[in-house]
């Protein structure tokens, strides 16, 4: 009796156990409300700057356990846009980055990033973030610092990356590339700061 007793409770223990590993809840892909998401862009000159935004195409957010593990956002390039003029002198940049000079849109009508690792840095949302960020046809790991959280159902990221345009083969105005530009250099390092938002 007492050999069945104790097979019993195995029997239950193993039940409990296996009941616990089936309902562990796995990844949980969410996805990018496009409007709801943007991306702000800023280059930098000798003279000053510029800023506009750029919009989404799609983008999923990977959550495991509540924890950022992986997700992906597809830039539009064609919707590029200046925000700190107006008139022609906006409508002229924003030709001269859609052109062959700056990032080809014709050729090259979306840029994308992956996350190949998201590193919890606290339990504020706080991530580093890597990942493989392709612009024109280059394709190259950036690291960044990002923030992400979850609530009502939606989940929210914000992030800025360092990108050196050059890398992609942007070369337009470089002082590492031509000489004698004075004041028409343009650095090499822009920003983009990302905010996703999921349905």
């Amino acid at each position: 009796m007492k050999k069945m007793r104790n097979k019993l409770i195995f029997s239950v223990l193993a039940l409990a156990v296996a009941a616990l590993f089936a309902f562990k809840p796995g990844p949980t892909s969410y996805e990018v409300d496009t409007n709801a998401s943007n991306a702000v862009w800023t280059g930098y000159k000798v003279t000053g700057r510029h800023t506009g935004n750029i919009k989404f195409k799609k983008g999923t957010l990977t959550l495991t356990d509540g924890v950022l593990t992986g997700g992906s956002f597809e830039m539009d390039m064609n919707s590029i846009t200046d925000t700190d003029m107006e008139g022609e002198y906006s409508d002229k940049l924003v030709g001269h980055l859609k052109s062959e000079d700056f990032f080809d849109v014709f050729k090259y009508p979306t840029s994308t990033f992956v996350i190949t690792h998201a590193i919890p840095q606290d339990s504020k949302g706080n991530y580093k973030v890597v990942g493989n960020l392709t612009i024109k046809s280059t394709t190259k790991e950036v690291k960044f610092f990002a923030n992400c959280t979850q609530a009502n159902g939606r989940v929210t990221a914000t992030g800025k990356l360092t990108i050196d345009r050059t890398e992609f083969d942007v070369k337009f105005g470089s002082g590492s590339f031509f000489d004698n530009l004075g004041d028409k250099t343009i650095y090499d390092d822009f920003d983009i700061l990302v905010s996703l938002e999921t349905k």
